[in-house]
């Protein structure tokens, strides 16, 4: 089998609820898709969400990437011998991480085709399913409550809040949430680097009595001492999100000791393959690992999925990044029962060989 062509589209979407963190507020997304055509026939499909705030990338690097430098180094190739072209990819292009995940994603699709598994079996299989949390972003008290409520109305359990612009705005909010939806839902905080290491004390201190799950990357991200201060101060699981944007950044977190948990996204690490290895350095470190997304169609939460159920250690899942996405070319690529994901039971990333919508 060898790669005979790659075909690209871009998709944009509105978002069906828009939504404000720390540092921006997102009413649309474009999400850019990839086709491996092969000579034998099956085909591999991969998805890049780019988010220049996060990856640095924009959807038309993206399509230069994968037009480009990427299939120049795909054409012609075994697509079952995925490590070779990655090895050749990554050097070319070091800050295009979503660009890469697409590649991946679409080798690691076709990879499961041809031995006719899901993938997270073919990694595996530790688990068939995952409990997901689903976010609530920076809303006023009342509006936040009001999301909660219907959120655990439809049977999620797992909300995760974001914050990071008043901290005593976000200690009322959660306290508040906790009194509306009870003790059994858990509650995630994310700060998306908003807080002083004083600040992310203080916001501790306030939500003691609430029974907050985690807090993620309070501070910002290129300040590994304050993330480290925050951790050995509080009791409440420290996680890393945009302070880990790949393997090197995972040695640096785990030997450090600057955090509790990591937060692995594939556009942010580049793909399964690699999120692997940063998953490899956590274990190692004993820090455990929640499998986190962008803005991303069905299709990149498929690929999430596959590599939390493959892994002991991946303990959390932050994959709801395509609900509220309009006109998503793979809508339905995951199952979702209240706040359980799971995947189709069909070869590779189970999204069978649908040809997408191009905007």
């Amino acid at each position: 089998m060898i790669i005979t062509r790659l075909e690209t589209w871009s998709q944009s979407m509105l978002l069906r609820d828009p939504y404000t963190i720390a540092y921006e507020s997102v009413e649309r997304v474009t999400n850019v898709f990839l086709r491996l055509h092969t000579n034998l026939g099956p085909t591999g499909l991969g998805c890049a969400a780019p988010d220049h705030a996060v990856t640095g990338e924009s959807p038309a690097s993206v399509l230069i990437c994968l037009e480009g430098p990427f299939a120049q180094a795909a054409l012609g190739q075994d697509p079952l011998r995925a490590a070779p072209i990655l090895e050749r990819v990554r050097p070319l292009l070091p800050t295009n991480p979503s660009a890469v995940a697409a590649l991946d994603m679409a080798l690691h699709d076709l990879l499961g085709r041809a031995a006719r598994m899901p993938l997270y079996r073919l990694f595996g299989g530790f688990r068939t399913e995952i409990i997901t949390s689903v976010t609530i972003g920076i809303l006023p008290v009342d509006e936040t409550l009001r999301r909660a409520r219907e959120l655990v109305s439809r049977g999620f359990v797992a909300l995760k809040l974001k914050g990071g612009r008043n901290v005593e705005t976000d200690i009322e909010r959660v306290v508040r949430v906790r009194e509306r939806v009870g003790a059994h839902v858990a509650i995630r905080f994310d700060a998306n680097q908003g807080y002083t290491v004083e600040e992310a004390l203080r916001f501790v201190d306030g939500v003691s009595e609430a029974n907050v799950e985690l807090l993620e990357q309070p501070t910002p991200r290129s300040e590994l001492d304050q993330l480290r201060r925050v951790t050995d101060a509080v009791s409440i699981p420290v996680m890393a999100d945009e302070s880990l944007m790949g393997l090197r950044d995972a040695f640096r977190i785990a030997r450090r000791e600057v955090a509790d948990m990591v937060n692995v996204k594939l556009m942010k690490v580049g793909g399964i393959a690699e999120a692997l290895q940063v998953n490899a350095v956590a274990r190692s470190a004993r820090l455990d690992v929640m499998v986190g997304c962008m803005d991303e169609s069905a299709l990149a939460i498929a690929a999430g999925l596959h590599f939390a159920l493959a892994r002991p250690n991946v303990a959390y899942a932050d994959l709801d990044g395509h609900l509220d996405l309009l006109d998503d070319p793979f809508v339905g690529a995951v199952l979702l029962t209240g706040g359980v994901l799971r995947p189709r039971d069909a070869d590779g990333l189970g999204v069978g060989n649908r040809p997408g919508a191009r905007a």
